[in-house]
């Protein structure tokens, strides 16, 4: 098992900035990626950006150029800096990891955090 536990939303003006962070706990040993998704009022879960255990990483058109993927092994963390926030940024952010052990792979969810922006 895989815990998330994420922090760091909030309320911000368009422009301005926040950092999220997302804490791993549990089994941590097997993550191969971990990312951020998002989903606003009515619409479908999206993938915001995606860290692979290699330091690979990959973002939505929508956020790239604005928003930055990051991990502290050490730590166990994954943060995401998030500038130059725009009001269609809002909607709760989730923290995922996929955990492999041979050629299964277990997706794991945070509980989510609020991020809005207003304008």
């Amino acid at each position: 098992q895989v815990q998330l536990v994420e922090s760091g939303g909030g309320l911000v003006q368009a422009g301005g900035s926040l950092r999220l962070s997302c804490a791993a706990s549990g089994s941590i040993g097997s993550i191969s990626a971990m990312g951020w998704y998002r989903q606003a009022p009515g619409k479908e879960r999206e993938l915001v950006a995606r860290i692979t255990s290699g330091g690979a990483t990959n973002y939505a058109d929508s956020v790239k150029g604005r928003f930055t993927i990051s991990r502290d092994n050490a730590k166990n963390t994954v943060y995401l800096q998030m500038n130059s926030l725009k009001p269609e940024d809002t909607a709760v952010y989730y923290c995922n990891a996929d955990r492999s052990v041979g050629p299964w792979v277990t997706t794991y969810w945070g509980q989510g955090t609020q991020v809005t922006i207003s304008s």
